[in-house]
């Protein structure tokens, strides 16, 4: 198992919930799965830059996760959540 943190400032809510509502089944394709997600994220130490939104991902390798990001027939919807806002996605390996 490997995990992968996304973090999100929302410009877009709108395209945020259009992506949230096909990123489920999109994870899933690839073994992905989201562990938890939270509309708010907690400096617990030092001084970050605080999300909007934060989730943690999880698949069974970090093959499965780039293959999710590589994913042609995915592409519509990485734009997707790349248009409700500044994104970013960290696998942690």
């Amino acid at each position: 198992m490997i995990y992968a943190v996304f973090k999100a400032n929302i410009k877009n809510p709108q395209a945020l919930g259009e992506y949230r509502e096909q990123a489920g089944a999109a994870l899933a394709k690839h073994g992905g799965k989201v562990e938890h997600a939270t509309p708010s994220a907690q400096a617990l130490d030092g001084a970050p830059s605080l999300p909007d939104v934060a989730a943690l991902l999880s698949f069974p390798s970090a093959e499965a996760a780039q293959s999710w990001i590589d994913d042609p027939e995915l592409a519509d919807l990485h734009a997707l959540r790349r248009s409700a806002g500044e994104t970013e996605i960290l696998l942690l390996t």
